[in-house]
Order: structure tokens, then C-alpha cells, then sequence
């Protein structure tokens, strides 16, 4: 069987009526794409919509609550606030932002996703094509985001890298398992051939990158991973590390919801991009736009 399924073709896959399916694509229900004019049926797609159990049309159309869960980030929380968009926000980490979103207990999740080999520049893109029950989302760029170590002030135990971390015994801050920091953290130990049982882990963890900097400010670690801006607040300073892509995932029906374009609109303006190069660690350059659609 093609893989891509015309109208009648995905009917009979299906086992439904031509005007049952067409009443599914007006509602948005099913996955779908019209390439001249016609509908075809990624039928990968028609798979993973029928084993998340997507097929009810009502559940499709629920709306979700008004909610930015995922990773947590000091422009995106700004921009949340100064746009107007009525979002409220859920930082528990890129995976868990990701199981909500597809549950719909998010309108959004906040991603920075890591792998231990490849491009991290398409984690995030690759996250989202393969996370069950997101064959409907759409990623949206925030930034580009230097992500590195957090240190006390004057780095007095000169880190560098992780194997200096575990070589001089520094008391390192965890995220919880599943934020991108915690999975950056992950990568960059198994690059360096460093085990995690030979890190002198501080328990326990921190739920956000703010929180992790006032455990460092507040002497109950020495550094841990976190961005940029996250640093100079609390009066730290960063050794970097890395760059990365800090991207929004959405739900195609979402997009075009006015919390959300509220807020995409304000990520393309001067303000944003100020603010970005206040907190510092932010390129900017393709806010607002789509990197990917499922």
C-alpha cells in the first residue's frame, strides 16, 4: 500500500464512509494534508492516530487550558507576561511538557530536547515527530540558547568541562529526569566518558534553572547545568558549554488561537529581541517562525 492514501483509499483503510471521513477533516480530526487540490493520508500517520485513540472527534476538538508546560525559561516567561497572551505556566521539564501536551493538559510545551550522539540542532524536531499522540503538532521557534555551567562567583574550583567537574569533586545540582538540562547533562558525561556514579550529586533536585542557580548562590552546590540567563540574576557566573534550540510545540488546531498568536506575534518585535540581549545567551533571529510540522 502507498503511503500516501487518497481520500477513497483511507476511507477503505479505515473501514469508513468517503462522507464520514470528509466530516473527520472538516472537524480537523484526522491527520491529513491537500497537495493540489486533492486530501492524502500520510498512512504512518492514520497508525498512530488510531493507536493514541484519536478517532473520537469530540475529544479532537477539547480545547486545552491556557497553559505553556515543558522546560522553563526567563525570556519565554517574560514575553509570556508582556505579550498578552493569558498563558499561564507549568515548568516540569521537555518530556513532561511533551506527555501533557498530548494528553491536552496543555495548550504548549516548552522543549530543548538532547541526544548523546548526533545533531542536537534537530532533538527537538525529531522529539516531536516521534512523540506518541503529537501526529498533529507544530514546532514554533523561541530561540537559540547557550546553555553551560553555572558557578559560584570567580569559579573557585576552575571548572571547565564535566570532567573537571568530577575530577575535583564539585558538588553538582541536578534537574529532574526528563528536562533538557538534565538530558544535555546526561550527553555531555557520556562524550566525556564520565560515569554519573563518579559525580558527587546534590539531592534534591531543582525543578527549574532558577532554582538550580540559588542552590549554587546559596553554597548547597558548587554548579550545575542551566542557561545563561539564569546566571547573572543570581549573581553567578557561567562557563558554556553548548548551544541549543528552545522551541515551542503546539497542536496544529492551537496555532491560530489568539494566546498563542498573541505571543508569536510579540516574539518577532524589537522588545523581544531587547530583552533578549539584555538577559544575554539568546539568538533570536528566528522567533516566532515554524521550524516543523508533523
Amino acid at each position: 500500500m502507498n503511503e500516501l492514501l487518497s481520500t477513497d483509499e483511507a476511507a477503505a483503510y479505515l473501514r469508513l464512509s468517503e462522507r464520514k471521513l470528509y466530516a473527520l477533516v472538516a472537524n480537523g480530526a484526522v491527520p491529513c494534508t491537500k497537495v493540489t487540490g486533492r486530501w492524502l493520508f500520510p498512512k504512518a500517520a492514520l497508525d498512530r492516530w488510531i493507536a493514541d485513540g484519536l478517532s473520537m472527534p469530540g475529544a479532537a476538538r477539547t480545547a486545552a487550558p491556557a497553559i505553556v508546560g515543558g522546560s522553563h525559561d526567563p525570556l519565554l516567561e517574560w514575553a509570556m507576561r508582556e505579550s498578552g497572551s493569558g498563558l499561564a505556566s507549568l515548568p516540569e521539564g521537555s518530556e513532561a511538557g511533551l506527555r501533557r501536551l498530548a494528553r491536552n493538559e496543555v495548550a504548549m510545551a516548552a522543549i530543548h530536547l538532547h541526544r548523546i550522539e548526533g545533531n542536537d540542532e534537530e532533538a527537538n524536531i525529531e522529539g516531536l515527530a516521534h512523540a506518541p499522540g503529537l501526529h498533529d503538532a507544530v514546532l514554533i521557534a523561541v530561540a537559540r540558547r547557550e546553555q553551560g555551567l553555572v558557578v559560584t562567583r570567580g569559579n573557585p574550583l576552575s571548572l571547565t568541562d564535566m570532567t573537571s567537574v568530577a575530577g575535583r569533586g564539585a558538588r553538582l545540582a541536578q534537574r529532574p529526569p526528563g528536562a533538557g538540562a538534565q538530558l544535555l547533562l546526561i550527553a555531555l558525561l557520556a562524550r566525556a566518558g564520565v560515569a554519573m556514579d563518579t559525580i558527587n550529586v546534590v539531592k534534591p533536585v531543582c525543578a527549574t534553572g532558577t532554582d538550580l542557580a540559588e542552590a549554587v548562590r546559596t553554597g548547597r552546590a558548587d554548579c550545575g547545568v542551566a542557561s545563561r540567563s539564569v546566571a547573572a540574576p543570581a549573581g553567578l557566573d557561567f562557563v558554556p558549554v553548548a548551544w541549543e534550540r528552545f522551541d515551542l510545540a503546539l497542536r496544529q488546531r492551537e496555532y491560530f488561537l489568539p494566546g498563542p498568536q498573541a505571543l508569536f506575534a510579540f516574539m518577532r518585535t524589537p522588545s523581544f529581541c531587547g530583552r533578549a540581549t539584555d538577559l544575554g545567551g539568546y539568538d533570536v533571529a528566528g522567533a516566532g517562525r515554524v521550524r516543523h510540522v508533523n
